[in-house]
């Protein structure tokens, strides 16, 4: 118990040999040269490292930080340091002799931002914890030797910097873009084809051994657990690893060819020249998907357009020679909806908590769709939303009664105030009149808290 005391912040890794893990050697090679050293380090004694102290301290804050729901053992993440200070000295000896059985995951559905639900698997938090060790390590060893035009759950990549490596293909000229979809891309990768991707990188069998076991781990859904023979369930931290690894094979096939691409996750648009060149490479590279990679596109949603027709990961793009980021239609349809969702008046809600919680949806969209280059639509949506909230203030305050009091109390005079409380205008009609504008301006907004979209950064 005295050790738990002394780290409070940390594990209690009790039992553990002494020594530093492999670390893979520093280079400043070239982009080819590094791609073909696959594994300059061996290989054969990973899970010494995956259990080494320091890599493991790292993956409890990193589970720690991203808490998460509990899977089917139904164990929270505060849970967590209790149990493996308790546990870790015969889960760790499980690891090493290649004996560890990973627990089903749950299956949860959530909202998809473009409509429909999204299949997540959650493995328990102690899965998440092996899980979140083991991909430390492996990253740290694979991350360099995958594409530069690959942004996807890298570190030191980013989104955004995938969406200004398009724009920049489409300011020199490639005026077409082949913007694939993969058809539920993680509930179809073909374990036996991952598993020899895994294979030529990794030559520890019993790391091996447990990432089939993790892919094989089963779903539970409805109570009842159910064989798990492809994909790699969206929700634990190995898997955008992995996705990375399978996907690997297509940069490389499009590095191969010569084509300028941009890949996020299984969102991957290639750009060219031309509407003909364009169908040349959708058929071509299709076929690679389906017969290389044991995937499938889907058909519906891919196309050969010009940029300024089709979104990247939310954005879409200006014509002219210069052309701008701008928010796709669909992401700022969504947004509306969203606002709506949240400021709908429902049974225990107050006002201030919908504002509280439209406070912090607004700043978690602000951080990413301000990268737009076009702030005449983020003042435009500034606007709806303060116009929304005052529409929500008077559906609030019901009785003409209580609209004059409101208004007369904000600084409406009384005059106004009785005249726009007596009238018989829709709430959102009312909603730009002159009283209303005067009794909640921008000021009034700012006050509250509530950031603006189009503010400077």
């Amino acid at each position: 118990m005295s050790e738990n005391r002394q780290n409070q912040e940390g594990l209690a890794l009790r039992n553990e040999r002494k020594g530093e893990a492999r670390k893979p050697p520093e280079g400043t090679a070239a982009r080819v040269a590094k791609r073909a050293a696959e594994s300059p380090a061996p290989t054969d004694k990973l899970m010494e490292e995956v259990v080494e102290g320091e890599n493991l301290k790292r993956a409890w804050k990193r589970v720690k930080a991203n808490q998460g729901s509990p899977g089917v053992d139904g164990m929270t993440v505060f849970a967590l340091k209790d149990y493996l200070d308790e546990h870790w000295p015969a889960i760790r000896e499980q690891l090493l002799m290649g004996k560890y059985e990973p627990q089903p995951v749950l299956r949860v559905e959530i909202e998809k931002l473009d409509g429909g639900m999204r299949k997540l698997g959650i493995p328990t938090v102690v899965d998440r914890f092996i899980q979140q060790a083991v991909m430390q390590v492996l990253q740290s060893r694979w991350d360099r030797t995958f594409s530069d035009s690959s942004y996807g759950f890298r570190p030191g990549r980013s989104a955004h910097q995938a969406v200004a490596r398009a724009q920049q293909y489409i300011a020199e000229g490639f005026t077409y873009v082949v913007d694939l979809d993969l058809e539920k891309f993680f509930d179809r990768v073909n374990h036996d084809k991952l598993m020899g991707q895994i294979a030529k990188r990794v030559e520890d069998r019993r790391l091996l051994k447990l990432i089939r076991a993790f892919l094989n781990a089963g779903v539970m859904e409805g109570g009842l657990v159910s064989p798990s023979v492809e994909g790699t369930p969206q929700g634990g931290p190995l898997s955008p690893l992995l996705s990375n690894l399978v996907l690997d094979e297509l940069d490389r096939e499009l590095e191969r060819r010569g084509h300028g691409f941009a890949r996020y996750a299984d969102d991957c648009n290639i750009y060219v020249r031309s509407e003909r060149a364009g169908q040349r490479v959708m058929e071509s590279i299709s076929n690679f998907i389906v017969i290389e990679l044991k995937l499938k596109v889907n058909s519906e949603k891919s196309a050969v357009a010009k940029p300024q027709e089709r979104k990247f990961l939310g954005f879409s793009f200006t014509g002219g020679a210069k052309p701008k980021r701008r928010i796709a239609p669909k992401a700022r349809q969504r947004f509306r909806e969203k606002v709506r969702e949240i400021t709908r008046r429902k049974k225990g809600d107050s006002m201030k908590q919908r504002v509280e919680k439209l406070r912090q949806y607004l700043r978690g969209w602000r951080g990413y769709f301000g990268y737009c280059e076009t702030p005449t639509v983020l003042k435009e949506l500034d606007s709806w939303v303060r116009r929304r909230l005052r529409c929500c203030y008077w559906i609030q305050w019901k009785t003409g009664r209580r609209r004059y009091d409101a208004l007369f109390r904000l600084g409406v005079s009384r005059e106004l105030a009785a005249n726009t409380a007596g009238s018989n205008r829709g709430p959102w009609y009312l909603s730009k009149s002159v009283a209303l504008r005067q009794a909640m301006p921008n000021a009034y907004f700012d006050s509250i808290g509530l950031p603006r979209l189009a503010a400077s950064r």
